[in-house]
């Protein structure tokens, strides 16, 4: 569904990625763990077109999506949720909602995708007139989550969705990308959080400074001895 190929990412003097290769099948959650400023980000935002990339190709579906603009890329079906949330502090929770749906025109099927951001946080639902500012980190995670599913995504990228938040709320994020991923979205999922990302993941790439430095299926990288030592502190 995904294909990222010899991808070079340059931020003035700094060579942020270099030459990784990627891949994101139809139905199935990948992960990319590794350490802050290993590259993570910038991945995520050079294929979704906030970032130029020096050289390389990022396909989604069968098209060269390399640079193309990012609201070109996101009414193909490829979304992030951003790092830090970034929710509209002073809207309503229904109203950050509905933004996200802000590219579609299907009326009836907005609806019913509201139903079911709703079902899937019922938070959300008891909070709907109130404003995302006043929110804890967690509930506006769940805010974002929820108005990146408005935009009908067949590609979900997240960039840290357990960044900051404690540990219960941590367990409830990711049993809900469990169950987007059962309504048949795929998930590309940064994290620092390796455990639980490698935990939820069919597949995982190892990120340190730019390069892919190791891959595999998401079980077999939660034990390995390099990765235990690296990033699960064992």
């Amino acid at each position: 569904m995904l294909k990222i190929r010899d991808l070079n990412v340059h931020y003035g003097g700094i060579h942020a990625l270099k030459g990784i290769n990627i891949d994101v099948p139809e139905n199935k959650i990948v992960t990319l763990i590794g350490a802050n400023g290993a590259g993570k980000s910038t991945t995520l935002r050079s294929t979704i077109g906030l970032v130029k990339s020096s050289s390389g190709k990022i396909i989604y579906n069968d098209k060269d999506i390399t640079n193309r603009k990012t609201k070109d890329i996101v009414s193909d079906g490829l979304v992030m949720v951003p790092e830090g949330r970034r929710v509209f502090p002073n809207l309503t929770v229904e109203e950050n909602l509905i933004l996200g749906a802000y590219i579609r025109k299907d009326k009836n099927a907005v609806k019913k995708d509201m139903k079911w951001v709703y079902e899937l946080f019922p938070r959300l639902k008891e909070r709907i007139w109130q404003k995302a500012g006043t929110m804890s980190g967690g509930e506006q995670q769940m805010l974002a989550v929820g108005r990146a599913l408005m935009t009908k995504p067949k590609l979900l990228m997240m960039d840290e969705p357990s960044l900051g938040l404690a540990p219960l709320i941590v367990k409830e994020i990711f049993e809900i990308i469990s169950e987007i991923h059962k309504e048949g979205v795929t998930i590309l999922l940064i994290e620092q959080n390796a455990k639980a990302a490698l935990e939820v993941a069919h597949y995982g790439y190892v990120l340190e400074t730019g390069s892919i430095v190791l891959e595999g299926k998401g079980m077999e990288l939660l034990n390995n001895d390099e990765v235990q030592k690296a990033y699960l502190g064992e």
